[in-house]
């Protein structure tokens, strides 16, 4: 990966260029990424909510039913074992699991975004279903949590280091936004600020007020959302509150484990560096522990750093960013190789077959990325949000919405196959509601800015001082980096336009009007400032070469060493058994092959494949014995490669993405 320039410091006090992504109905995308999104609002949302109920989740959130038997440990089975059972998943069996209104608040939240997207006047109602059942069990004081009210009843706020609690609040929270600005329903969001007054009663640095937080981050960021549609600052306050709070001395989670009779040191993960809370946020320098909740803590403090024009967060996020993208990173943006902790481990480990990468974890790094952005445009945050979103995260959805990965590899024997479900079944929603939401990531909007991040079909409608603007995009990226964009405001206004110069195109052409302008003196932080005053009409073109690349990793990464990877444009590119007649591991790619760019409307939805000749380990003469003196004879062949979220999308086989470099 290209480094790109550091970020400009943030300001002291509040930004004065604070930006933020434009709310979903603001922005219609067509093209690759509507593609996606339709998938998403005609199979996926519909399929969530069938799951749901398949799982009897609705069981536990509804007060008019007997309450569920069984309860599953959070930490039972093993992630294998739930892909085994989520695979051939039927709901004969009555579970129960603590993080279940945290499912339901993601699956509300894509179907909110999909109804935006496309009526479906039979999912909203299942929606509005599951609604009043929330409405029916929330508790007089605003208490609303199914697990402690039906599951756990007499034990609410005794654990939040392990059960949840505050993360199944901010999903719900999310999922509320989402359906009243997809929707203009408020009943949930109604629902949910009393849950939120009923929190800042509880936990707080107020005398008399718990001074805890959740051991799975994610309320932070939803609060933040809140506050921004309600226009309440005291959910900011409380968001900040838990950014601050978190890892300070005395520990929250030792004095917790006493209160309720245990002992602090029987904790599962043995470390607080599991939850990132070994240390108060301002003074961690590495990425550690879980994966996802690392990068939704680390959203959270963008969030909140770019509320405050807070400089102290911003070097500790810069410092963190640093040691993901330079030490612990898959190419594909995944991260977290381990399954043991379903995060990270030491520095340059990056296996591939063994490769955890959660689904939800590189959604969460959009997440963070995205709100980075909120400081200002730097592609430094855009490039990574692209790489993930294109590579690390749509790859656990399949092409037409019905099918999930948990985990993501780089290579596979053909075994690492989708399933139609997880008994821990975070990442299908996660996924959904990303892309369902999709829009809000191509744009953010500043007080007389707007800057593009992502490119593709796609009509944005924001208001600069008082004027209504409308500004559209036609491209075919990113399978071509041609990029038309015309702004039409209602009346001639003045305003910065930032466009985003991907790192990977080894050249670009601006024009403004038909006129060609200097890139280099209008650009920074790998973004093109065109200030002037727009008027109906005004057209800007961007011309993004989208050179094929081979990539090399670090030497540190054992598992790459003499390997190479193929990318063109934001994709990273694999190979599979479907088109390639050799054995995948056989494979070697010639330094001085050429590799052509071909365009393949009928294979995978409509994609560009690269290929070469490469050369393949022949197996003939190695039938009597499993090792001999000579080396395998070598035969021509023909390499053909894929995007690589489009892998597993046909018959079951093989997939490499790390080449032998020949």
């Amino acid at each position: 990966m290209t480094a790109s320039p550091s970020p400009r410091p943030a300001t002291k006090g509040k930004p004065k260029l604070a930006f933020r992504p434009l709310p979903v109905p603001q922005v219609d995308v067509h093209g690759f990424w509507g593609d996606r999104a339709d998938a998403v609002a005609t199979r996926t949302a519909d399929i969530l909510y069938e799951r749901c109920v398949e799982a009897r989740m609705l069981e536990q959130i509804d007060p008019d039913r007997p309450s569920p038997g069984i309860v599953i440990p959070f930490h039972s089975p093993s992630p294998d074992e739930a892909d085994r059972q989520g695979a051939e998943f039927t709901g004969s069996t009555v579970t129960t699991q603590m993080f279940w209104d945290s499912d339901l608040g993601k699956t509300i939240e894509t179907a909110a975004y999909s109804l935006y997207r496309r009526k479906n006047p039979e999912l909203e109602k299942k929606i509005d279903a599951v609604i009043d059942m929330y409405g029916k069990l929330q508790q007089e004081d605003g208490y609303l949590s199914s697990w402690y009210q039906r599951i756990q009843p007499g034990k609410r706020w005794t654990n939040l280091r392990d059960c949840h609690e505050l993360y199944c609040a901010g999903h719900l929270i999310e999922g509320a936004v989402a359906y009243y600005q997809a929707t203009g329903k408020r009943k949930l969001l109604d629902i949910m600020c009393r849950y939120a007054d009923h929190i800042a009663s509880v936990l707080g640095p107020e005398p008399g007020k718990k001074k805890g937080y959740c051991g799975h981050e994610e309320i932070e960021l939803a609060l933040v959302k809140l506050a921004r549609v309600t226009g309440e600052r005291k959910y900011m306050e409380l968001a900040k509150y838990f950014i601050d709070q978190r890892g300070q001395q005395p520990h929250y989670f030792d004095e917790e484990a006493r209160a309720r009779g245990a002992d602090p040191r029987a904790y599962h993960f043995k470390t607080y560096e599991y939850s990132q809370s070994h240390r108060p946020v301002r003074e961690q320098d590495k990425v550690v522990g879980h994966a996802v909740r690392a990068m939704y803590l680390y959203s959270g403090m963008a969030d909140i750093a770019t509320e405050y024009g807070d400089d102290s967060l911003r070097v500790a996020l810069d410092r963190l960013w640093d040691d993901l993208t330079t030490k612990n990173l898959y190419i594909t943006g995944g991260l977290g190789p381990s399954a043991h902790n379903e995060g990270f481990t030491s520095d340059y480990d990056l296996p591939n077959e063994s490769a955890y990468a959660e689904t939800c974890a590189a959604v969460g790094l959009v997440f963070w990325a995205s709100r980075m952005l909120g400081m200002g445009p730097n592609a430094r945050y855009a490039d990574m949000m692209e790489r993930a979103l294109y590579n690390g995260s749509i790859s656990g959805l399949s092409l037409d919405g019905s099918l999930f990965f948990y985990e993501n590899p780089l290579e596979s024997r053909g075994r690492h196959n989708r399933w139609k479900w997880h008994r821990c079944p975070c990442c299908p929603p996660n996924v959904g509601r990303m892309v369902a939401s999709i829009g809000s990531y191509f744009y953010s909007l500043a007080d007389d800015a707007l800057a593009v991040h992502l490119y593709g079909d796609s009509t944005a409608r924001f208001d600069i001082a008082g004027t209504p603007v409308s500004l559209t995009q036609a491209s075919r990226y990113p399978w071509d980096g041609a990029v038309e964009i015309t702004v039409d405001p209602q009346a001639p206004v003045e305003f910065t336009l930032h466009l985003r110069i991907p790192a990977w195109s080894s050249s670009a052409m601006l024009q403004i009007n038909g006129e060609v302008v200097d890139l280099e003196d209008m650009t920074s932080d790998g973004y093109a400032a065109i200030r002037r005053n727009w008027k109906k009409g005004d057209r800007v073109r961007l011309d993004l070469e989208m050179p094929i690349e081979r990539l090399y990793a670090n030497p540190e990464v054992r598992q790459d060493a003499g390997r190479v990877a193929l990318s063109r444009g934001p994709l990273i590119y694999c190979v599979e058994a479907s088109d390639n007649d050799s054995r995948l591991h056989r494979l070697t790619l010639p330094r001085t092959a050429d590799i052509e760019a071909h365009e393949a409307p009928g294979l995978l939805g409509g994609v560009v494949t690269l290929s070469a000749t490469a050369r393949a380990d022949a197996g003939d003469g190695w039938q009597d014995g499993l090792y001999r003196r000579e080396p395998p004879a070598s035969v021509e062949t023909r390499l053909t490669a894929i995007p690589y979220f489009a892998w597993d999308n046909r018959e079951p086989g093989e997939m490499l993405v790390w080449l032998r470099d020949g």
